[in-house]
């Protein structure tokens, strides 16, 4: 094994340059994680424009990869041997609060890089930190004991299960979030990996009826949309999407709308409200809108509302989302649009936020190269 890792460092807002790190100490309660594949999200796009800390870090918090090194109390905590191939959460929870103690470590203070300036979150931790290898865009990264890491089922590949973060979310803003089930009727806002995530959800739920908005540039990805089991799409550009809702669900409003439009404005949100049923309706949003003047709370409140937050995954989603990955009852792997080598972040991000021209849905970064 060699001395140096090889990482793509942010140093500053939208530059990267690629740095090595000597190869970190692996004490009996720690392992090393050789990166395979390293996804790339629309969160990257605005950590990468508008960084959080002023420290260089080492982005990538989807990552895939096999067990380099692992230390015998390492090993024995999360039952996995060097070799495995694992998929490592960005979570690293303090793992004795009362929300890790409950399994939500998501929320545990020690991961939220909004309120705790020394968070341990992958793809967000400065690498002037213990172990230097806090993210995803390098050959290989640091597990502490308090890594969380599932093992990826076999005959699913690294860059299919680069796709679980999304798919995760997805699970777990639909059905826990929004509480999508059997014969529900639902409205997904936007075709991202998000939204088609969130199309697979409410499928496997069973959901009745499921209608994806786009524009006319997502053409291919309402398509996607309707091949992985979508009843219906509507580009808001040419129809009235309040009107068609109404159309497809006989003039009842759907009961449940998931909006994975971040940063499209306020409009959304409207419709989501006017497009709900009469009574007892679920919007789940990803609230990125600063300031809402005149929301519409008097609405939202007499038509018995609940608005709920997406925020992450449970460890419960990221299970199942590796579960609808290893069925292949969905052609999953159309989501992977892209992938590019560790020399290439800046593009890749950059291509995901739709500054070259290139129609990504999600992008796989390759630490080393392509196979």
């Amino acid at each position: 094994m060699a001395d140096q890792v090889l990482a793509a460092v942010r140093t500053g807002p939208g530059r990267t340059e690629l740095r090595e790190f000597p190869m970190p100490e692996i004490t009996d309660d720690a392992a090393l994680l050789r990166i395979e594949v390293a996804g790339i999200c629309g969160t990257d796009v605005k950590l990468y424009r508008k960084p959080t800390i002023d420290a260089p870090v080492i982005m990538g918090h989807e990552n895939i990869g096999v067990i380099a090194k692992a230390g015998a109390q390492w090993s024995r905590m999360h039952g996995l041997r060097e070799g495995d191939r694992v998929f490592v959460e960005h979570y690293v929870g303090c793992m004795h609060c009362e929300w890790c103690r409950a399994g939500e470590y998501r929320h545990c203070q020690l991961t939220d890089w909004r309120t705790n300036p020394d968070a341990r979150r992958y793809g967000y931790t400065s690498s002037d930190n213990p172990g230097r290898l806090w993210g995803g865009f390098s050959q290989y990264m640091y597990l502490p004991w308090n890594a969380v890491t599932h093992r990826v089922p076999d005959g699913v590949s690294a860059e299919l299960a680069g796709l679980v973060t999304p798919l995760s979310n997805g699970i777990e803003w639909a059905l826990n979030a929004g509480r999508v089930g059997y014969a529900k009727t639902v409205l997904i806002q936007g075709p991202g990996q998000q939204g088609l995530s969130q199309v697979v959800a409410s499928k496997q739920a069973g959901a009745s009826l499921i209608v994806v908005t786009g524009t006319t540039r997502d053409s291919s990805r309402l398509q996607l949309a309707r091949d992985l089991g979508a009843d219906a799409t509507i580009d808001v550009l040419t129809e009235d999407p309040l009107e068609r809702v109404l159309e497809l669900t006989g003039g009842a409003g759907v009961d449940v709308v998931l909006d994975c439009t971040s940063g499209a404005g306020t409009a959304p949100v409207l419709l989501g409200i006017d497009a709900l049923k009469r009574r007892e309706g679920i919007m789940v949003t990803q609230g990125e809108e600063a300031a809402f003047p005149d929301f519409p709370l008097k609405k939202m409140t007499e038509k018995c509302i609940t608005l709920a937050s997406a925020r992450g995954h449970s460890y419960r989603s990221v299970e199942l989302a590796l579960a609808q990955l290893a069925s292949g009852r969905f052609p999953l792997e159309r989501l992977a649009t892209h992938t590019f080598g560790l020399e290439d972040v800046d593009h890749a991000i950059r291509a995901l936020a739709g500054e070259t021209g290139e129609d990504a849905l999600h992008i796989s970064l390759l630490p080393w190269g392509a196979a």
